[in-house]
């Protein structure tokens, strides 16, 4: 699994699909308003991603993959936006400019990073009349001579009201075809090669199940109506179904250890497995992926990407985000964590006799960033410095006594008399010493 991560730069997917600008406004409540019973919002910052299929170029960009985004954007601020957004990443993007439309723009409102409301700026959702459609459909049938895989990213905002013919066309070229569904009308995306409902949009389609035996014969039974080559079901906590032809089902438990907004995950499922797929990873395999991504992408705040550094670090260290870890471990999430934007703080000693004084040492060094890792001398280093009858505890059991403190992230040991050659691996944004130093 870990050769896909070092060949994601060779995949090249072309997305096309509902793109649309998501803007957040934060800021603290303080109190109720007057006017009414709803909270007053002092909106401190304004922060503009990218939504819907632009959402998953992005995703599939920051583990590095080529990508080509075709979408549908109206002649005003929004939809400029869009295009500087979209740019900046390096996206190779072909614009269809609206004349009688707005860019979709959803406005999200919230405070302590909880949503408290959001406002959807949107025509009808019939845009037949709104673009070029044969325009539309002549770049997608350009573009596919320069992409491994096509991604069609349905918002049902009327980008893919012919997604039909867009199929027919990847297919023809011999091009693998993921969609991600909306609405009722499954039969628009017959001859696919693979869908990811989620359950609820499933139902809607196939009928309600009465347990999770019937939701896998419901689901198998529209797979091969459509003629797809499979389904992934993604079903939130319990995680991820893969249905093929005469084969039993895959299912891939929920990675996600802290759910903190579900918004864009889709896109991140779908991103993930077209990268994957592209760079030839085989099915179940980028499912795995896809899975892992999803369990980091829910545990960030609204539309957001994961790295090739994130989920090279979740395929490392699976099973838990602190503790004793070694060195190669530690390079990995530290590499995620800047990747994530975090700040990455480092302190070093013997910590032999833990004592109060070390505990508000390390309070005091972790409020300094966002992470923060000790470097502990192992039991021979701490010998030819403090003596023969040094340490009284071993290096394990001075290293998990440390990882037990809130303020500690990463524990990590070092057998040299300084830590200058791990210190010069890990390029810590703050590194701490005490005053004794």
């Amino acid at each position: 699994m870990n050769s896909a991560l070092t060949s994601f730069g060779h995949a090249r997917v072309l997305i096309v699909g509902d793109v649309m600008l998501d803007r957040y406004w934060t800021g603290p409540v303080q109190r109720i308003s007057p006017e009414a019973p709803v909270p007053v919002v002092r909106v401190r910052a304004d922060q503009v991603r990218a939504g819907g299929a632009a959402n998953v170029a992005l995703n599939v960009a920051a583990l590095g993959a080529r990508v080509r985004l075709l979408g549908v954007i109206g002649r005003d601020a929004a939809g400029a936006e869009l295009r500087a957004l979209v740019q900046a990443r390096g996206i190779e993007a072909e614009w269809i400019e609206s004349p009688s439309l707005p860019t979709i723009t959803k406005l999200r409102v919230l405070s302590r990073n909880q949503q408290l409301l959001r406002l959807d700026f949107e025509e009808s959702l019939d845009r037949t009349d709104g673009f070029d459609r044969a325009s539309l459909r002549q770049r997608f049938a350009q573009c596919l001579a320069d992409c491994d895989i096509v991604v069609c990213s349905d918002y049902g905002k009327g980008t893919l009201v012919d997604v039909a013919a867009l199929i027919g066309l990847a297919r023809a070229a011999g091009k693998p075809v993921l969609v991600d569904p909306k609405g009722t009308d499954y039969a628009r995306y017959a001859g696919a090669t693979l869908l990811t409902p989620n359950v609820p949009e499933l139902e809607a389609v196939a009928g309600t199940a009465v347990d999770d035996a019937d939701l896998l014969a419901r689901a198998e039974a529209l797979r091969a109506r459509l003629g797809l080559e499979a389904l992934l079901l993604t079903r939130s906590e319990k995680g991820m179904s893969l249905l093929r032809a005469a084969q039993p089902p895959l299912h891939l438990p929920a990675e996600a250890r802290e759910v903190f907004d579900v918004t864009g995950a889709g896109d991140t499922v779908i991103a993930t497995l077209a990268a994957a797929l592209a760079a030839g990873v085989e099915l179940p395999q980028a499912c795995r992926l896809a899975n892992v991504a999803a369990g980091i992408v829910v545990g960030k705040l609204g539309t957001a990407t994961v790295s090739a550094a994130e989920l090279e670090a979740a395929l490392h260290h699976p099973h838990a985000d602190t503790g004793v870890v070694d060195e190669d471990t530690l390079l990995r999430l530290v590499a995620a964590a800047r990747a994530r934007g975090e700040t990455v703080v480092m302190t070093n000693g013997c910590f032999d006799v833990l004592h109060a004084g070390h505990v508000r040492y390390l309070e005091a060094a972790r409020r300094l960033g966002d992470v923060l890792i000790v470097a502990v001398n192992d039991d021979d280093s701490v010998r030819r410095l403090k003596g023969p009858t040094r340490p009284l505890n071993t290096c394990a059991d001075r290293m998990r006594v440390l990882a037990g403190l809130r303020s500690v992230d990463w524990v990590v040991p070092f057998s040299e008399d300084t830590p200058a050659r791990l210190i010069g691996r890990v390029l810590p944004d703050v590194l701490v010493k005490g005053g004794d130093y």
